[in-house]
């Protein structure tokens, strides 16, 4: 998924509108969790970016986007870009 998002919508709260962003975010995310994995992996990871403009996005993990979004929203930013791939992992060992 690569997609700018607006940041402020007419008749809403900003808040609303990155609650909003971050439910389409998830909903990504669990369309892509659902998919089966290739053969020889175990799971699906995400490589995520998130900025103001795509050439601006900085590397962020699944658990930070969303509060990259906000941090995007507190310098006064219009809009969002998020990226979100979904590529097949294996499970990493716990030490």
């Amino acid at each position: 998924m690569k997609k700018n998002f607006p940041l402020q919508a007419p008749g809403k709260d900003d808040a609303r509108v990155r609650d909003k962003i971050r439910h389409e975010i998830n909903k990504y995310v669990r369309r892509c969790r659902g998919k089966p994995v290739p053969e020889g992996f175990m799971q699906w990871e995400f490589m995520c970016r998130v900025g103001p403009i795509a050439e601006s996005a900085e590397t962020k993990t699944l658990k930070e986007v969303g509060g990259a979004v906000d941090d995007v929203a507190q310098t006064g930013a219009t809009a969002v870009y998020v990226e979100i791939e979904a590529v097949p992992a294996q499970r990493s060992s716990r030490s």
